[in-house]
């Protein structure tokens, strides 16, 4: 029965994903590049260069992903690159088929409106399940790293310069709109994700929790602060773990402390900043 539940979960997963690439092309194609409008990070790119050649952009959005899913295999691991890669290459395929389908509207504030919207639900429902279209938000989590600057202000950063050079290549008034899809796009998937920001505390109460904080640190990287509770009705003592992931780790968080305590209870919450501390992710041996 366990086996069979956790094949039906990769399955549901898996076919949230395909879903979720589906609406993203949907919007992409249907709605935004029909009207030279773009998105921010790698599709945005993508995008630019399909303008600029005769090369299909499926062809675009998959290869240049590529590079940026090793390096997430070897930062974030293997779920999120399985997961990542599996959405860029339903996503390419169904941009290259929706290329023959005539845009819905051209009616460019729209376009820019319902693309935005559409394109968001799907990025959102992938992130959810753990996988990535936009390879930008990799290098940015390893680049926060190294500087003062969060993983939010370094893909605000190339996104600045993605849409700067579109509007010399589109034309200013395109480069504006796509800015406003890109905006609405951003809170679909907020509203998807039920408000998941680039940071995330976890707060985990399990009879495992020595277990639990050992392979947390060991395949997330992570640091984790264990404290003393007692319950309120059992007056048990118990064991508190806390810990900041940021948004694409959730997923493997959740699967790795139901995996050691499946009644295991697990609180996330929103972080607005995270400063000092050992946030910085540490490497994983």
């Amino acid at each position: 029965m366990k086996e069979a539940n956790k094949l039906l979960h990769v399955l549901l997963k898996y076919a949230l994903l395909a879903v979720g690439s589906v609406f993203a092309a949907a919007g992409l194609d249907i709605f935004l590049v029909p009207n030279s409008i773009i998105d921010g990070g790698i599709v945005g790119v993508s995008i630019i260069a399909s303008f600029l050649t005769v090369i299909p952009l499926g062809v675009y959005t998959f290869a240049l992903n590529i590079p940026f899913l090793f390096i997430g295999y070897k930062q974030i691991g293997k779920s999120f690159v399985v997961s990542s890669l599996f959405s860029t290459a339903v996503f390419s395929l169904f941009v290259t088929l929706f290329h023959a389908v005539p845009s819905l509207t051209h009616d460019v504030l729209l376009a820019t409106v319902f693309g935005g919207i559409i394109l968001g639900v799907g990025v959102g429902l992938i992130l959810r399940c753990g996988g990535s279209l936009d390879g930008t938000e990799i290098i940015a989590i390893i680049l926060s790293r190294r500087s003062f600057l969060s993983v939010g202000q370094i893909v605000m950063v190339m996104n600045i310069v993605i849409f700067t050079f579109a509007a010399f290549i589109l034309g200013w008034d395109r480069a504006l709109y796509s800015i406003l899809a890109y905006f609405i796009a951003q809170k679909a998937i907020d509203v998807i994700l039920d408000g998941v920001d680039e940071a995330k505390a976890v707060m985990i109460v399990s009879d495992q929790s020595e277990e639990i904080s050992e392979a947390i640190m060991a395949r997330l990287g992570r640091g984790v602060t264990v404290w003393e509770g007692q319950g309120g009705f059992s007056k048990e003592k118990n064991r508190i773990i806390f810990s900041v992931v940021t948004r694409l780790e959730i997923t493997k968080l959740r699967a790795i402390v139901h995996e050691k305590d499946e009644n295991a209870f697990i609180t996330v919450h929103d972080v607005a900043d995270v400063t000092g501390g050992r946030y910085k992710k540490r490497a994983i041996h």
